[in-house]
């Protein structure tokens, strides 16, 4: 079945990809959705297997690399973290796929997206599953790449180009500490498969690396370069950038990037390693502070963009904060079961953002929309579900105690409300940090949240009226996916709770997720102060509050506020200026420099000196000698007597001496 699941998207993209113009656009829709349906089925067979019947077992497929001591094969890793992850990869790109079957409905190129989609599932599959390293890389640069085709899929735009570039470029700057990290680690361990480095991992804790005059921890080492990968394809702060910008591709590509496939790689490549990254506690961390600011910082950001896809992908920047600042106070199981949650209410939203914009015949900016629960009141009734999981609303404490659950609530209100309690609960000055920079980024969350809601489905319509007269609902192959997502985002946090990070959590992980003997920052978070508890949930509350005083009954408090600070509207509004100060640090330079290199190295020098140089020599030797052929006999033998008289005086210097 594990084959069943990685392979069957590979072979939708082949048929579409090589055979489209042959069998047509429906069926290069319907070929790759099946095959994507398959294999979400088989996925969900698979944890059965691995979670039901306590089934673990790797699938060997072929040896790839065997030189000297070296040697690493193809091979699937199925536990249990590789079956939560091929159930939420699989199930929601499946429900894209539908969608996708109306939203790229007059689309020219429909095979070419769908082999395109397909192949990214598959690459991320191939991620998740690798029993190794190197397998871990190919599926790694594989989602970058096909990345790069779906964000820049309408080449006929300057800005979708300019954005799959960009996306490359800055994936590329993580993938050289990833790259270094594997290296690193096979320096320690003497190989990249993840059984013999787990193993062995609690043996090398105290190695060093020396390096000219400077000595460091090796594990240490390994884990900051690995994490400097997962930055990049989660879009960290720092390596951010791309994100935002990948929002160019057609919607479909944004839920899929965001939800399930490319940002999610990074949390679970942390996760995956979590046996070796216990024993670096410095990079653990990093991986915190980094997550807890990163978290903080794009929720900030979120608050004044009024592209409808840029808030909402402000927001998946957010969420991987918390996902990685609970793997860095050791809460992997937290981490896992927020990134399955926000896979479910991340892919409505986005894909809810795309129903409206399919409506509003592809405008964005919620300035120009309102009033449109009138015409699309499916949409909005399952933006709303996805808001709120994505606020994490609920309320506490109202179910029974045999029910063992928190209280009853959105999906995010279960996973995210823990993570951040872990934060508090590991009782370090990186987790408190953590717990306060989550905890306000709860209460933006939900600003946004309603910002996003109100400004889009409510209040008076500001739609032009050509425009208006034509907003019509999705059709049911779009909005049937999103009901199914939109029971994921309402009863996925609850039904899954008990068994991911509750009572019966150690027996559903086994050994797929590792931490060191101790308190675990889950249990602990059951018994921190009921203040910390409620904090999260009360910031939730004020942000929703002022989204609705601002957007549903104040209208005119917002310009009002954004007018008295000017100065910080504009820092949020662009982006804390991360884009200006990269062009003014790095691409201004690089252009400075390789302009010049253009045309004083290259140009001036090389040319110049060279074959250029060497021609122009040639060509005026060639004139000053044709001057000499005037067609005048007297010049002619001129010309000879002084050469009698140059070879007389030669041969007599030369022969005398």
């Amino acid at each position: 079945m594990d084959v069943i699941v990685v392979f069957s998207p590979l072979i939708g993209a082949f048929i579409a990809g090589f055979f489209g113009r042959m069998i047509g656009d429906r069926m290069s829709e319907l070929i790759p959705i099946g095959f994507m349906g398959i294999s979400a089925l088989a996925s969900l067979a698979v944890f059965h297997d691995v979670v039901i019947q306590g089934n673990t077992y790797v699938t060997h497929i072929f040896t790839f690399i065997d030189s000297g001591t070296f040697e690493t094969s193809w091979a699937l890793k199925i536990d249990q973290l590789t079956s939560v992850m091929f159930s939420v990869v699989s199930v929601v790109a499946w429900m894209i796929h539908i969608y996708s079957m109306g939203y790229m409905d007059h689309d020219p190129h429909k095979s070419r997206f769908f082999a395109y989609l397909s192949l990214f599932t598959f690459f991320m599959l191939l991620l998740v599953s690798s029993d190794n390293l190197i397998q871990l890389f190919v599926g790694w640069e594989g989602v970058g790449l096909v990345s790069y085709l779906l964000i820049g899929f309408w080449y006929h735009k300057p800005s979708a180009c300019a954005a799959a570039i960009k996306a490359f470029l800055v994936n590329r700057v993580g993938d050289i500490g990833f790259a270094l990290g594997i290296m690193a680690c096979f320096v320690i361990f003497g190989s990249v498969g993840f059984d013999e480095i787990f193993g062995a991992a609690g043996d090398h804790a105290e190695d060093t690396f020396v390096f000219m005059w400077w000595e460091g921890h090796a594990l240490t080492i390994a884990c900051v370069l690995l994490f400097i990968g997962a930055m990049g394809k989660s879009a960290q702060l720092g390596l951010h950038t791309w994100l935002p910008d990948a929002m160019e591709g057609p919607t479909p590509v944004s839920a899929l990037i965001h939800a399930a496939t490319m940002v999610t790689a990074g949390v679970f490549m942390v996760c995956r390693l979590s046996p070796i990254f216990e024993y670096a506690p410095i990079a653990l961390e990093l991986v915190t502070y980094v997550g807890a600011i990163t978290c903080f910082f794009a929720a900030t950001i979120g608050i004044a963009q009024n592209d409808i896809k840029r808030v909402i992908a402000y927001s998946t920047c957010s969420q991987l904060g918390y996902m990685f600042f609970a793997a860095g106070v050791s809460a992997y199981q937290a981490a896992i079961f927020h990134l399955g949650t926000h896979a479910f209410f991340k892919a409505l939203l986005f894909l809810c953002a795309g129903s409206v914009i399919h409506a509003m015949h592809d405008e964005q900016d919620m300035r120009k929309m309102g009033g449109l629960a009138k015409k699309l009141p499916w949409t909005c009734a399952l933006m709303w579900i996805g808001s709120l999981a994505l606020a994490g609303i609920g309320i506490p404490g109202i179910l029974p105690e045999s029910w063992h659950l928190p209280g009853l609530g959105f999906a995010g209100f279960y996973s995210k409300d823990l993570i951040i309690e872990s934060a508090m609960g590991a009782h370090t000055t990186q987790g408190v940090f953590a717990y306060w920079m989550g905890t306000a980024a709860a209460g933006l969350t939900a600003l946004y949240s309603g910002r996003l809601l109100f400004m889009t489905f409510h209040g008076k319509s500001r739609v032009e009226k050509k425009t208006w007269e034509q907003v019509h609902e999705s059709p049911w192959v779009m909005i049937g996916p999103l009901c199914v997502l939109g029971f994921g985002a309402t009863f996925g946090g609850g039904l899954m709770y008990n068994w991911i990070v509750g009572g019966g959590m150690e027996q559903f992980w086994g050994a797929s997720l590792f931490t060191l003997p101790g308190v675990s920052p889950i249990e602990a978070s059951h018994h921190i102060d009921g203040f910390y508890k409620l904090m999260p949930l009360a910031f939730a509350a004020a942000g929703f509050a002022i989204s609705i005083i601002c957007y549903a009954w104040f209208l005119d408090w917002p310009a009002k506020i954004t007018s008295a600070f000017r100065p910080v509207y504009l820092f949020l509004l662009n982006k804390w200026y991360f884009d200006e100060l990269y062009d003014t640090l790095f691409v201004r330079p690089a252009r400075y420099l390789g302009y010049h290199l253009w045309k004083k190295g290259d140009g001036d020098m090389i040319d110049g000196v060279g074959p250029d140089g060497i021609s122009a020599v040639t060509l005026r030797l060639a004139r000053q000698a044709g001057r000499l052929q005037s067609g005048y006999v007297y010049h002619y033998a001129f010309a000879m007597l002084v050469g009698v008289v140059v070879i007389v005086t030669g041969y007599l210097v030369f022969a005398g001496g």
